[in-house]
């Protein structure tokens, strides 16, 4: 079956084209504010609500007023506009967080129609966007699967560094392992699985803290709107952004490792934003355990694998050889029972895991021995 994934790829572009990029996100957000401002006025004095249609009707004439508009692809001024009714639709379905203004400098995404407003030539593959000058390298480290369709493609500005996202579409195969598992999330390991195995967890952010932490004092230091403040928030955005790389990177290697290894995984249901709240929020924040199942989970849907997640509670408590409940406080790491069940408390809680998703005597049972957390 067909399904649509991101491809992302990192642009190169010179000092000209980074200026006309950041020229047309500037109108772009400009527009976003217009709309949101036009909404606002005409629901104001007329207790009248605008849809997507009614300022699509405008656009052309607001073209022809201001050229700097003009010069920008058509569908992707149009895409503006469907941002600004995706927020509102939003909001009157929550009933909470009203649209709001953008600044240039918080705006950092424009959507375009592959073929219409940003294309690709097929020798190079460089890309080509309407209003920017001449032809932009794009680093290419991957192929697109063979026969797939190319939706939209969003150009995207993190840590003065751009980006061209793809939706593609296409049938995506992968590498499928046997047998079953259950996997238990944690902060002392990253996760434990019920064939003993246990994944040290990487902790990035707290590797990189001290170095984190420098660069906030510096920036405090600085007078605010000076150049030299730009500088300092410039690296220490691309501090978190170096730290959200690399987890995301360990993240994509441990899932394709686990769907690799696996046909049925089960994981916890954990509330990640409610655990969040806690005093170990840094830590949890750190571990990405959602990142780490989100990806599973995609990668097995590929792979014909499935992914399962069960109840939570009681899983570091509950024996898996007799079902008994142990109670154990967070520091006491092994779990022994009084029908001889002696094993690592997480990797116990990862069997559980395991049973209660496709039922007791699936897998295989861990040896009786220390597995280091």
């Amino acid at each position: 079956m067909p399904q649509v994934r991101s491809y992302k790829f990192r642009l190169r572009p010179n000092a000209a084209q980074s200026a006309a990029l950041d020229a047309m996100l500037a109108d772009f957000c400009g527009l976003h504010n217009a709309c949101l401002q036009q909404r606002i006025e005409a629901y104001r004095r007329q207790r009248r609500t605008l849809r997507y249609a009614d300022q699509a009707a405008e656009l052309r004439a607001v073209r022809a007023e201001v050229p700097d508009m003009a010069r920008w692809s058509y569908t992707a001024l149009q895409q503006v506009l469907r941002r600004v009714e995706t927020t509102y639709t939003a909001f009157f379905r929550r009933g909470h967080g009203f649209p709001r203004f953008r600044a240039a400098s918080r705006y950092h995404a424009a959507t375009f129609r592959v073929g219409d407003g940003l294309s690709f030539r097929g020798t190079d593959r460089r890309l080509s966007i309407v209003g920017v000058p001449g032809v932009i390298k794009a680093v290419w480290h991957r192929a697109f699967p063979t026969g797939a369709k190319l939706g939209t493609a969003v150009v995207t500005r993190q840590s003065g560094k751009w980006y061209a996202v793809f939706s593609v579409e296409a049938e995506f195969g992968g590498e499928r392992g046997v047998g079953d598992v259950g996997i238990d999330l944690g902060l002392t390991a990253l996760f434990a699985t019920s064939d003993g195995y246990v994944e040290p967890a990487p902790r990035f952010e707290r590797r990189a803290r001290k170095a984190q932490r420098r660069r906030q004092r510096a920036l405090a230091r600085c007078q605010r709107g000076s150049r030299r403040r730009a500088k300092a928030r410039a690296r220490l955005a691309a501090g978190s952004s170096r730290i959200a790389r690399r987890r995301r990177d360990h993240a994509h290697k441990l899932s394709h490792g686990l769907v690799a290894r696996y046909g049925r995984l089960a994981f916890e249901d954990l509330s990640t934003a409610g655990m969040a709240r806690s005093r170990l929020a840094r830590s949890i924040h750190d571990a990405a355990w959602r990142l780490l199942v989100d990806l599973t989970t995609y990668k097995a849907a590929s792979a014909g694998a499935m992914v399962q997640l069960v109840d939570p509670r009681g899983t570091s408590q509950t024996c898996p050889a007799c079902g008994a409940i142990a109670a154990k406080t967070l520091s006491l790491r092994r779990h022994a029972c009084a029908c001889g069940s002696d094993i690592d408390r997480d990797v116990a809680a990862a069997q559980v895991i395991r049973d209660r998703a496709f039922g007791p005597g699936h897998g295989l049972r861990s040896p009786s021995v220390r597995v280091a957390a």
